[in-house]
């Protein structure tokens, strides 16, 4: 009984992940119109607090899945849903870590955690942007950001400054919701 109630919750927390990720997306550096951050990551995060990480990156790749079969939009999700899946990974991690694996409640741990995840989602995203998705989206969709941008400007104006500004956005967001809703949350933690 308690593994098909954790499989439901997991697909449940994944449908409104993947609904957050298709209606909520913002545009965060003017100029970079293809560089959005939307709210997904809330149930990913909620997911691992509730259960543990393990069903938090269940969620996220539910989630992806479902992006990838419903709402595919070719090369670009092909490219950058990868590097969203590492990325939001990267970030759960570090809340995780912060709040010593959920049992920690407290805003200093979830901004630890938060500051930790942020710096790694960041630096993850500028490496994989120029080892992984520059080549590929040069190769396979025409644009080549080297030319048109220019390397070094893309990463420092609009890469480093939407994934940190991302990360923390993500952070204050879900420490937010855990917060104010924590007797909810404790709640689920012991029926599941």
């Amino acid at each position: 009984m308690r593994q098909t109630q954790r499989l439901s919750v997991i697909a449940l927390l994944a449908a409104v992940s993947f609904i957050l990720m298709l209606i909520g997306q913002i545009q965060l550096i003017p100029g970079a119109t293809f560089l959005k951050m939307d709210f997904s990551f809330i149930p990913i995060f909620l997911g691992a607090i509730i259960l543990d990480l393990r069903a938090g990156y269940g969620v996220l790749l539910l989630r992806s899945l479902l992006k990838i079969l419903l709402d595919g939009s070719g090369v670009n999700d092909y490219i950058g849903l990868p590097m969203n899946i590492i990325g939001l990974a990267i970030l759960l991690l570090g809340l995780y870590w912060g709040m010593q694996g959920g049992k920690n409640w407290q805003w200093r741990n979830i901004l630890i955690g938060g500051a930790v995840g942020t710096v790694g989602l960041t630096v993850s995203m500028m490496v994989m942007n120029v080892i992984y998705a520059m080549p590929l989206y040069a190769r396979f969709a025409n644009f080549d950001i080297a030319k048109t941008i220019g390397t070094k400007v893309y990463l420092t104006y609009m890469v480093l400054p939407f994934n940190l500004i991302e990360g923390v956005l993500l952070t204050l967001l879900s420490g937010f919701i855990l917060i104010t809703f924590k007797n909810i949350f404790i709640r689920l933690m012991r029926q599941l």
